[in-house]
């Protein structure tokens, strides 16, 4: 194997993504670097999957900095150890996932909390998968993102929470049934309603009330895909490729008001895929 040469095609994917991990193109070169060097000292007949490895590698590099920059370790952290935890070839999707919407939390957040919150609500990354890179157990991934999401629901300064934060950890909440933190990010008053296309489709005409929304969505939204609607951070299901109902969220004061069901063309014409915690 040319190990120069298949690091050297790598090199600019594994800078992206330690860029985006870090927030600094200058670390971002030294960590794919240091990959580069544990690379040269490592056996390549051990390496089955060299883009998956150095994934893995490039990223731990970059979550071992950030806990550097903390001055106390968090409980349940535990130092990352080369060459532990799930295979490299496992982990080779999370490369894109670990965004620019880190950032949107980093100083408030330890690395694990950072790191669950967003591979999971907005990646739908799970949890036995986020334990592996984090080398905890899915339990502890599933604290870290919970306690990050109150974090970020809570902001320091006094502002609301920035609405696409809202709108994926409501999904999240969905999805792994979290009935107490759907009424957390739910207004009273919210309401639900779908256009005569949507409800022709199977959505509800209409939902009133924290508890009753908290009802339909706990367990559901597996298949929400994170969207733009008309601009807005919010969701959709899609079939074969195609966005066939858009959930167009109305966020005030960090809790959702209002989820409109949209499947008319004109609505579907103005969804977008919001990809990397992308929050315009």
């Amino acid at each position: 194997m040319d190990l120069t040469g298949e690091f050297e095609r790598e090199r600019p994917r594994l800078t992206r993504i330690a860029a985006r991990v870090l927030g600094d193109p200058a670390e971002a070169e030294d960590a794919v670097q240091q990959a580069w060097l544990r690379l040269a000292r490592t056996d390549p007949a051990s390496v089955d999957n060299l883009p998956g490895w150095l994934t893995t590698v490039v990223t731990r590099v970059c979550l071992d900095r950030l806990k550097a920059a903390v001055p106390v370790p968090m409980p349940g952290d535990a130092p990352d150890r080369p060459g532990s935890g799930p295979d490299p070839a496992e982990e080779v999707a999370l490369a894109e996932s670990v965004g620019s919407a880190l950032h949107m939390v980093l100083d408030r957040l330890s690395p694990a909390e950072r790191v669950a919150l967003v591979l999971h609500d907005s990646f739908a990354v799970d949890f036995a998968t986020i334990a592996g890179i984090l080398d905890s157990t899915p339990a502890a991934a599933r604290k870290h993102a919970s306690r990050a999401r109150s974090k970020v629901a809570a902001p320091p300064d006094g502002r609301g929470t920035a609405d696409w934060n809202v709108v994926d950890a409501f999904l999240a909440a969905a999805r792994d049934g979290e009935f107490s933190r759907l009424l957390e990010l739910l207004a009273p008053d919210v309401v639900v309603a779908g256009d005569p296309v949507a409800v022709g489709l199977g959505t509800p005409a209409r939902i009133d009330g924290r508890d009753a929304v908290a009802e339909f969505f706990n367990g559901a939204a597996a298949s929400a895909l994170p969207v733009f609607v008309h601009g807005r951070p919010g969701a959709a299901w899609f079939d074969r490729g195609v966005a066939r109902v858009a959930f167009d969220f109305r966020v005030s004061g960090g809790r959702v008001t209002r989820i409109d069901f949209r499947a008319q063309p004109e609505a579907l014409e103005t969804i977008s895929r919001r990809r990397d915690g992308d929050a315009r």
